[in-house]
Formats: structure tokens, sequence, C-alpha cells
């Protein structure tokens, strides 16, 4: 499978600190990466790097193929790669199509909104993801929805950007079993259109039962790269993390 982006030997440094070192991962179309980690194991600089917050000190970021000079935030956007962070950066007293289409709207070329099209283009969207609901279409207010379905907005908006990558930050964080499902069927229908997914997340239950491979970042180092055919039960995996951290 081709591979969108590819990480080989970055590092991140601040000031004394290597935030990240020699940290080596790459996603291909169309699957989901669990990225897994304890506190201070450098999940937000690598997501940061990938996002290109952060230009890497040593190592070289790859997109589809080519190696990128002077990665920076710009360039990951253009490259199609899209972070929903753990806010999801919604404004709930307006509608879903304003949240998605918000700074990017379609206008005719006087500059008056093309209303009517942005509704059906939203509405295709949450569609396409997994929005079921009669009740819920274009117009409804992102304040009714509950936070699994706010998170399904924002990957909706992600996807109007383009976005060939999408990066989840702690998507099932406070999250009902019900609501975590949700998301669940929105990661999976956002996989089915050929896109990819980089989960992130502390609930080792959530991760596993959502990737197609695991990476184990500790101590920013990326210390294992994991199918899910090898790995037969989220124990198991939890036992590999805790044998990593035991060992370095």
């Amino acid at each position: 499978m081709e591979k969108i982006i590819e990480l080989k030997n970055v590092t991140k440094r601040f000031g004394g600190i290597t935030a990240l070192n020699k940290a080596s991962l790459h996603v291909e179309q169309g699957e989901v990466v669990g990225l897994i980690g304890d506190n201070g194991a450098g999940k937000s600089t690598l997501i940061k790097t990938l996002v290109g917050v952060y230009g890497p000190d040593e190592g070289e970021i790859i997109i589809n193929g080519k190696k990128v000079i002077n990665w920076n935030a710009l360039k990951a956007r253009e490259s199609g790669i899209e972070t929903v962070f753990q806010d999801r950066a919604l404004c709930p007293q307006q509608s879903i199509v304003w949240n998605i289409f918000m700074g990017k709207e379609l206008k005719y070329p006087f500059g008056f909104v093309r209303e009517k099209e942005q509704i059906n283009e939203a509405n295709r969207l949450i569609r396409e993801i997994g929005f079921t609901s009669k009740l819920i279409d274009a117009e409804s207010p992102v304040g009714n929805l509950s936070g699994g379905e706010r998170q399904g907005v924002a990957i909706a908006r992600a996807i109007y950007n383009n976005a060939e990558l999408i990066i989840l930050d702690e998507p099932t964080n406070a999250l009902s079993l019900n609501e975590t499902q949700k998301v669940f069927d929105f990661v999976r229908n956002v996989k089915k259109s050929n896109r990819s997914v980089l989960f992130i997340g502390h609930n080792i239950y959530h991760v596993y039962d959502i990737s197609d491979r695991f990476v184990i970042l500790d101590r920013g180092e990326v210390v294992h790269q994991i199918d899910k055919k090898d790995i037969a039960t989220p124990e198991e995996l939890m036992k590999i993390m805790k044998q990593t951290v035991e060992v370095n």
C-alpha cells in the first residue's frame, strides 16, 4: 500500500531535552494506526511534528514517496493532513454546516455565500461518515449533539478540507460506551473512503478495537510497530507496553 506519510529517524529537541529521538513510523493509505504511550512518551511532540507545528532537527519527512524540505503547517495541510484535537474546535452555538465551512465558505463572485450548496454538501458529508438519525441535519445546532456526534462533525470538516490523513487526539476521552461506538463507526467510514486515521488514545481497549496497526512510543522513541494480526488481545498489547517501560 502507498505510504501517505513517513518519518525517518526524526529527532526533535527543546534545549537540552530530546522530545523525539530518531523516531521512525509511517501511515499507509486506508489504514487506522493506533498511537499509544504513557504520559511523557512524546505523543504530543510527534503529533505536532506530523502536522508541521515543529520541523525536525534531524531526520526526514516523506510525503507520498517524496522527501519534504522545510516542513511546516501549511505544507502539512496541503498534503492532506488534518487534526481533530480533544476540544474539537467547534462552536456549539452554531449549526453543523457553519462549523464545517467556517473560514472556507462557498461564495459567489460578489462575495455572497452559496448557502444552499453548503447545506447540501454538509448533509452529504455527515451522511458519508455515518450520521443516520433523521433528527440531525446540516442545520442542526452543534450544541444539541452528543460528544460522539461532535467528533463526527469535526471529522466531516476534516474531510471537507481534503484530508487524506486524519489525526484523532483522544477522540473517545470521557465518552460513554455508546458514544465511543459512534466514533468507531465514523472512523470505519473514513477508512472505507480510503482515507487514513492516526488514532491516539490512553484507553488500550479502544485503540485495540479500532486499529489495524499499533505504534508504541516511549520517552520519545518508537519502540514497537505491530500489526493487529500479531496481537491476540488488548491485554497482550498492554503487556508489551509494560515490558517496554520496564526495559527502558
